[in-house]
Formats: C-alpha cells, sequence, structure tokens
C-alpha cells in the first residue's frame, strides 16, 4: 500500500478489531470498520473509520486480531482538496488518504480527526485523530 499514516505523537486510546487471517495490514493502515467488530484496510470515500493500524498483520499468519490507534496525531497525506487548520477531515476515496469532511461523514462514522496545519492537494499534513 502506500501513503499510510505515520505516528508524530503517541496515540492513548487503542481498539481491538476482527480481521481475516488470509489479510495483510501494514502499520499505519487507515482502517475500516465493518460487522461485526471487524476491521478491513479502508478503500472508499464515506467509510465507518475503525482507527489506525498499530501493528503489523501478515496475511496467512494465523492471527485474526488487530490493534488500531483511536487518537495521537499523525502525519496522513491529503486526498486532493485541501483543507485549513481546525477543519474535520474524513476518509477519502483512495486508501490511506483523508479529504475535508461533510456533514454526511459525522453520520456515517468517518471522521478520522481535526486539520492541525494547512493542506494543499495531495500534502503530507499534521491531523489530530480521535478529535473533533
Amino acid at each position: 500500500m502506500a501513503d499510510e499514516a505515520t505516528c508524530i505523537e503517541t496515540p492513548t486510546r487503542f481498539a481491538r478489531y476482527t480481521v481475516a487471517d488470509g489479510t495483510g495490514i501494514p502499520i499505519g493502515t487507515m482502517l475500516k470498520l465493518t460487522d461485526p467488530n471487524t476491521a478491513i484496510a479502508h478503500s472508499g470515500d464515506g467509510d465507518a473509520f475503525a482507527g489506525i493500524a498499530w501493528e503489523e498483520k501478515s496475511a496467512s499468519d494465523g492471527i485474526t486480531e488487530i490493534t488500531a490507534a483511536l487518537n495521537g496525531v499523525w502525519d496522513l497525506t491529503d486526498g486532493g482538496g485541501g483543507s485549513a487548520v481546525g477543519e474535520l477531515l474524513s476518509l477519502d476515496g483512495t486508501a490511506n488518504e483523508v479529504r475535508l469532511a461533510v456533514e454526511a461523514d459525522i453520520i456515517t462514522g468517518s471522521v478520522v480527526g481535526k486539520s492541525l496545519e494547512t493542506a494543499s492537494a495531495n500534502e503530507v499534513f499534521r491531523v489530530r485523530v480521535g478529535e473533533w
């Protein structure tokens, strides 16, 4: 994958999710929440945000759980529209990228956090995850 999140300030909140044994998930992957309490790599606009993969999950390693970070400060990649300081961000349609959130993102649970820097299109910038 590309554009994985890079941790700047260590998170203090975590969650454990079920994952498929055959799935590989790199550290820093933005995760989508699916039913029942299962996380997969995010790939669609408006996916429900489950956190950021805190550990590596190798495909077919026999492990069926993963830890996800729910807060902290991270370097994330803008999905192309840019954002200003303080704006809320949600999962973009491209894996591991974020975009400016709209009202519907709050309802669907795809809000990731708050921008700590102004970002141009496709720029890597600081985001406080889990705060909004």
